[in-house]
């Protein structure tokens, strides 16, 4: 309880990270049970795998393990992490203009060294924003490019997703809370009229292109026929190209946030470390599915995520 507020959203980015990062490298017989969701949950016929049955004469620890694997739902409750992030950055906005109960909790326990190296007042305007239209346009590709499915995924995936939205809308202004405790927020502090700083000028484009291109990304997977393999131009080297352009837009949020005399947003870079982590290991699922299901060299020449890195 006594932990720094910045220290303690960091820590669970981090935590998070090494919990997937575990998991994922576990014998095959558990990591089947509880990390592929989706379309990757499913045989290559299709159907989904139903988790094995319990049976009374398996030890106990399997009978747990059965049961464990059995709490899921429905992978169309992946719209209600866009829910909670719209909601969660009109809850911030409307803290951060009065000085709520909710951000003087958090702001009066950081410490004096983060609060003095502080973000401006214009970098977490862009940052709440840019925030709210990620969560905002996930939101609408969520409903827009819905189709009906039975697939479903196992609920621990759902509880993380819904705490890291919750998270990330607080590390988006948490390193910016030394200025605002300082400074009542007003609309001159938001004119478009001030002058664009280098890093800004950088960041913005940057978070604009990628977010574009996940979108093309998204539109393209909706339209395709059922697990047919993509083949669209920027899917032929990469096999997740929207993961990459997910982890993109989180780097120009970590450099656009920088405090006063940093090159990152340590908050922000521990949050771009979990949705690395997260999405990179959902990658090599993906390919893993599509080498089953296409045949080996359907993607072998494919990176999963990160041109010539993974």
């Amino acid at each position: 309880m006594d932990m720094d507020a910045v220290d303690a959203l960091r820590a669970f980015f981090i935590l998070a990270s090494c919990t997937i990062l575990s998991v994922s490298l576990l014998p095959t017989s558990l990591h089947s049970r509880f990390i592929p969701y989706g379309a990757r949950a499913t045989s290559t016929a299709g159907s989904e795998s139903p988790p094995p049955p319990a049976s009374s004469t398996k030890f106990p620890a399997a009978r747990a393990l059965d049961y464990a694997t059995s709490l899921r739902v429905p992978h169309s409750y992946f719209t209600q992490f866009y829910i909670v992030s719209v909601l969660a950055s009109i809850l911030w906005a409307a803290q951060l203009l009065c000085h709520g109960a909710a951000f003087q909790a958090l702001a009066t326990r950081i410490s004096p060294d983060h609060l003095q190296r502080s973000m401006s007042v214009q970098q977490v305007f862009l940052c709440w924003a840019f925030m709210l239209i990620q969560g905002g346009r996930r939101l609408y590709e969520c409903n827009a490019f819905f189709k009906p499915s039975s697939s479903r995924m196992w609920f621990v995936h759902w509880v993380v997703g819904l705490a890291f939205y919750l998270a990330v809308s607080i590390a988006v202004w948490i390193e910016g809370a030394g200025t605002l405790l300082s400074h009542k927020l007003e609309l001159d502090d938001v004119k478009v009229t001030i002058a664009p700083s280098l890093r800004t000028f950088v960041c913005i484009p940057i978070f604009l292109v990628a977010s574009g291109l996940q979108h093309d990304c998204h539109h393209y997977l909706f339209s395709l026929k059922k697990y047919t393999l993509p083949s669209h131009p920027v899917f032929l080297r990469i096999v997740c190209p929207h993961y990459t352009a997910e982890c993109v837009i989180y780097l120009s949020l970590a450099l656009l946030a920088a405090p006063q005399g940093e090159v990152l947003n340590k908050t922000l870079l521990s949050a771009l470390v979990f949705v690395g982590v997260n999405l990179g290991v959902t990658a090599a699922n993906t390919k893993q599915w599509y080498m089953r299901r296409f045949g080996e060299e359907s993607v072998r020449e494919r990176w999963n995520m990160i041109p010539w890195v993974y």
